[in-house]
């Protein structure tokens, strides 16, 4: 399983290294001419754009420092780096900002996208094991996984250069899309890859029959995109563009239809053990890039537990993140709160969240899958995956929408199922406030150090409109990335972000 794995990764890099787009010039080599004339060929390739996809989120541990450390919940007690995204400082002269700032390696993953969709009707053409269900099935994924990329870019810089068609050699110079242009594109070709997903592989799926690719239904589990992780998606996009009446038609799909995915409501346990949620791949992971410790994989970096965790956890002095007891109290502000709460002398009643609470620095160590869930704190190789979205995260989008469209009674019906698997109290006005800001609350509790909160924070300054400061940020662009310096001067036809001219 290992061989196979490198192999995945081989092939991305041939899908990707020799196709830098929008960064440097190229030469074609000879393995990508040679690899599209088999079934095996196909999945490696699928399984390239994959990892090219995952490579793209955790390169410098973007996806956490994107969502998490910009948003200000955590401090960073050692590195200038990162308190200047605590600052918003994003044009600092840092190394690790100045790649933040450089989307060349998501352009790695649309181009192996696109190239796989171009090319894959060759392997159907020289391999008659490879059928039309099988390749319309794999351009789906493909489809899906180019969405997302180009949704998840939006979201970091606005406008981006459109590409959906291959380039190799010497690449023509585009300019930036609008970002509203860019987004009905995603939703519409979001869609068309749900039409063609299955809810589950190798199960008996009405789109999908037989074993997928020779492998059984534990072989896939959470490792691939399916119907509802494209729904899933879609929530996701049309929250960012304050379409609330689709959040609800689209998170509504999802939580009609997760049981089909073979996915159920996490407890607070699961989430949070070391060999729980958080370790290889589950049904529950709606859109997971994993890491999985039985297959050989895993790594010291690219992992949120390289910022977060320290001693106890780890054998490591002082953590890169960490959250400070005000704001942990702030936070988790309700008695019997399952992932983290006080006793009536102040004592933690629980370390699911938070260990060494009573420390200089408390530890988040709600993530903590350490070869394949070892508790040794001498080793340091971590194997949790990134999960982009899960079912408890969709019910709190589509929370958000009926409340933002004032269907009050079964908005707080949702939230309720959130604060009941927690052990919270059902929702009280009178206790818990204004409820759009309960919910973005158990947003905060619920999602934390999974890449959310940035988001959300916008999202909720959009709706609320009541904090000067940062509407302002929202209209000047200030909310996006600037574009990399690097990316600006291979690219004559590219602007800067103005908010950071």
């Amino acid at each position: 399983m290992k061989k196979i794995i490198l192999s995945c990764l081989l092939l991305a890099t041939v899908l990707s290294g020799c196709k830098k787009l929008l960064d440097v010039d190229s030469v074609r080599t000879v393995g990508e001419e040679n690899m599209w004339n088999s079934l095996e060929d196909s999945r490696g390739a699928l399984m390239g754009v994959y990892a090219l996809t995952r490579a793209a989120l955790i390169d410098n541990n973007a996806h956490w420092i994107y969502g998490d450390v910009r948003s200000g919940d955590f401090a960073s007690p050692i590195r200038q780096d990162l308190n200047a995204v605590i600052r918003n400082s994003l044009n600092a002269s840092f190394p690790v900002v100045e790649e933040l700032s450089n989307w060349t390696r998501w352009y790695r993953a649309i181009n192996s996208a696109n190239l796989f969709i171009e090319r894959i009707p060759e392997v159907k053409e020289k391999d008659l094991r490879y059928t039309e269900s099988n390749m319309k099935l794999d351009i789906a994924q493909a489809r899906f996984l180019r969405a997302f990329a180009y949704f998840y870019m939006v979201r970091i810089w606005g406008d981006v250069p459109f590409i959906i068609t291959s380039h190799d050699g010497s690449f023509e110079k585009m300019p930036r899309e609008s970002k509203d242009k860019v987004m009905a594109w995603v939703e519409k070709e979001l869609l068309a890859a749900a039409a063609d997903l299955p809810f589950i592989y190798s199960d008996n799926d009405p789109q999908q029959q037989g074993n997928y690719y020779n492998e059984d239904r534990v072989r896939w589990e959470g490792a691939l995109a399916r119907k509802t992780s494209a729904y899933a998606i879609l929530a996701h996009v049309a929250a960012w563009q304050g379409n609330y009446a689709d959040v609800s038609k689209y998170s509504k799909f999802v939580i009609d239809n997760y049981g089909k995915s073979a996915m159920s409501w996490v407890p607070t346990d699961e989430l949070t053990r070391g060999n729980g949620f958080f370790d290889a791949k589950r049904f529950n992971h709606l859109l997971g890039f994993n890491s999985d410790y039985g297959h050989g994989d895993g790594s010291t970096t690219g992992h949120i537990e390289e910022l977060t965790l320290a001693e106890p956890v780890v054998t490591k002095k002082v953590p890169d993140i960490y959250m400070v007891k005000d704001s942990i109290l702030n936070i988790f502000n309700e008695a019997d709160d399952q992932r983290f709460s006080l006793d009536t002398l102040g004592n933690p009643r629980n370390a699911a969240y938070f260990s060494n609470y009573n420390g200089r620095y408390p530890i988040f160590s709600k993530i903590k899958a350490i070869q394949g869930g070892q508790t040794d704190p001498n080793f340091r190789y971590f194997t949790s995956p990134v999960v982009f979205t899960r079912l408890e995260d969709i019910a709190l989008l589509r929370a958000e929408a009926l409340a933002v469209l004032g269907e009050t009674g079964v908005a707080i019906e949702v939230l309720n199922i959130i604060r009941q698997l927690r052990g919270l109290k059902a929702y009280d006005q009178n206790i818990n406030g204004d409820l759009v800001d309960a919910i973005f609350k158990e947003r905060q509790r619920e999602l934390m150090g999974e890449g959310h909160r940035w988001y959300d924070i916008v999202r909720y300054n959009k709706i609320k409109g009541n904090n000067t400061a940062f509407t302002t940020l929202i209209r000047s662009g200030g909310i996006y990335w600037p574009v990399s310096r690097k990316v600006l001067q291979q690219n004559n036809l590219l602007t800067q972000n103005p908010y950071w001219e």
